[in-house]
């Protein structure tokens, strides 16, 4: 493995001492970048996404761009479905579409065992393109959906507020909803490795819909199989798990063997760190949407929440995914806040 350079999140994630925290941004790879979008009207999404040249490109950007302190590859979480034989579409402006959505034990069984190596080969490629292209310049990330999160879209067919279909199924057919879900857990576990091995100094697991679900809910149809998936991999990498509006697991979360926990805006710092009992790194959770705020508030509120969350086992970041009409100047003025704070 290369010396990363700024190996600035390496350490916080490791519980040590830094000089100020890291800073990055979910989803900095993409949409509010000028030099994206002239990809965007060029390439159609899953052939930026599956063409290793294009992910690199655009994973560097922000790097090259904004100044963060880590690349995250370009990607998508429903990359899992696809190599589980499942169609997925990505329609401009109405987001991810699924023609043939999962509805019956019968069609959870036909997912059949695959080789994610093989099936994915064209992101393990992105990803050794991506480090050799950074050069140890910054850590890099690779990520992966929830088992809940991807099965929600899987069941669905579309993204959704509620996702009451996708919890229908668990409700009315629990068996072969936890069927689906440990084969969404098995393909994740062996791609997440397999990033690992590409050259991925990190990997986060995404729950972007985890808190749709009840606490006892989130426990049966998430939380156990996130664990899952931490077991098997903590020891070969970090793990970070961001579970969006699932504040009310936190104290669970912390038990896990993770490296960080991402938290979002309805939380604030000094709960987290409570429910967390000081004891993890801490990620987050600036609004994305107050990046459209004057840049005088943004330097303030950014200084503000590293304030409240204490510079030590800190990592600075968004609450969700950066939004497409950010001004790319208001992302730069939150990064170069963090980077100069004390």
């Amino acid at each position: 493995m290369t010396n990363i350079k700024n190996d600035l999140l390496l350490r916080a994630l490791k519980g040590e001492k830094v000089e100020r925290p890291p800073v990055w941004m979910m989803r900095q790879a993409g949409r509010y970048l000028p030099d994206y979008m002239k990809l965007r009207d060029k390439y159609s999404f899953f052939e930026r996404v599956e063409t290793p040249e294009l992910a690199t490109e655009i994973t560097v950007m922000p790097v090259r761009q904004v100044g963060v302190d880590a690349a995250i590859l370009f990607s998508d979480i429903l990359v899992i479905p696809q190599a589980l034989d499942v169609e997925v579409q990505m329609i401009p402006g109405k987001g991810p579409v699924i023609p043939n959505p999962i509805t019956s034990m019968e069609q959870v069984q036909a997912i059949p065992d695959i080789d994610v190596k093989d099936r994915l080969s064209y992101v393990f490629e992105a990803l050794k393109m991506t480090r050799d292209e950074l050069a140890g310049e910054v850590p890099l990330i690779g990520f992966a959906g929830s088992p809940w999160t991807v099965f929600c879209y899987m069941v669905e067919g579309k993204g959704s507020k509620t996702f009451d279909k996708a919890k229908a199924f668990c409700y009315t057919q629990p068996e072969a909803a936890h069927l689906l879900l440990e084969k969404i857990t098995r393909a994740t576990i062996d791609y997440l490795t397999e990033k690992s091995k590409s050259g991925a100094n990190v990997v986060q697991i995404f729950d972007s819909w985890g808190g749709l679900l009840s606490p006892l809910d989130y426990e049966t149809f998430s939380l156990h199989y996130i664990r899952e998936i931490v077991s098997a991999l903590h020891e070969h990498i970090p793990v970070v798990v961001f579970a969006k509006g699932c504040w009310f697991a936190l104290e669970e979360m912390s038990k896990m063997p993770v490296s960080a926990l991402g938290v979002d805006w309805t939380i604030t710092p000094h709960m987290a760190r409570e429910f967390t009992q000081y004891q993890v790194t801490l990620q987050g959770n600036f609004d994305p949407a107050r990046l459209l705020s004057p840049i005088s508030d943004i330097q303030k509120l950014a200084k503000q929440m590293v304030d409240d969350f204490g510079p030590y086992r800190y990592i600075a970041n968004l609450g969700h995914g950066i939004l497409p009409n950010i001004p790319v100047d208001h992302a730069r003025a939150f990064i170069d806040t963090i980077k100069n704070y004390g």
